[in-house]
């Protein structure tokens, strides 16, 4: 068998090997990248609102944070409470907390979920244990060889000796630049 073919039978069949583990880490990488936009792993939802019962913390019970959380509507599943300082009662919810200032009554909801699909994909890209790193490293090795078997897989005018060598050196010298200005 020529070495073309060879070239071009490695390019396509790895090539589709890793096209799933990329579209993954682009999605994840995508999200990454702008996470100083939005939170790529969960959401935080937060509310104000205001309670009108009487928050003394002598009296303060397991049934008085019950009836607090029934006034925000919704499911929110009762944990614990406590008073951090003299006036400020946090209650405790599956998936968040509440905090109340308990002379004004005035209160906030923060429920922390996770963002579907993103929170699966970034999970990966941090590299959760030593198998997925056996993986990723794999998938590091795949992504080499099907970019140096695409090198040369074109002949002629677009191929690796012409047009393919100018854009391969722009793709190089294009992170360099970054990498100077940062």
């Amino acid at each position: 068998m020529k070495l073309s073919k060879i070239n071009r039978v490695t390019h396509r069949d790895l090539g589709y090997l890793i096209a799933g583990m990329t579209i993954i880490y682009a999605i994840s990488g995508f999200a990454l990248n702008h996470k100083h936009d939005w939170n790529p792993s969960y959401i935080i939802d937060n509310r104000s609102f205001t309670t009108d019962l009487s928050i003394n913390r002598e009296t303060f019970d397991d049934r008085t944070a019950e009836d607090i959380l029934k006034g925000l509507g919704g499911k929110a599943e009762y944990k614990t409470y406590h008073f951090p300082d003299g006036n400020r009662l946090t209650i405790y919810i599956d998936g968040g907390v509440v905090q109340v200032d308990a002379e004004t009554g005035e209160a906030t909801l923060q429920r922390i979920s996770r963002r579907p699909l993103f929170y699966q994909v970034n999970f990966l890209h941090y590299n959760p244990g030593k198998l997925w790193k056996y993986f990723s490293d794999i998938f590091c090795v795949s992504l080499f060889i099907v970019t140096i078997t695409g090198l040369f897989i074109l002949k002629g005018r677009n191929g690796i000796t012409r047009r393919g060598a100018i854009l391969t050196i722009i793709g190089i010298i294009l992170p360099l630049i970054f990498l100077f200005i940062y």
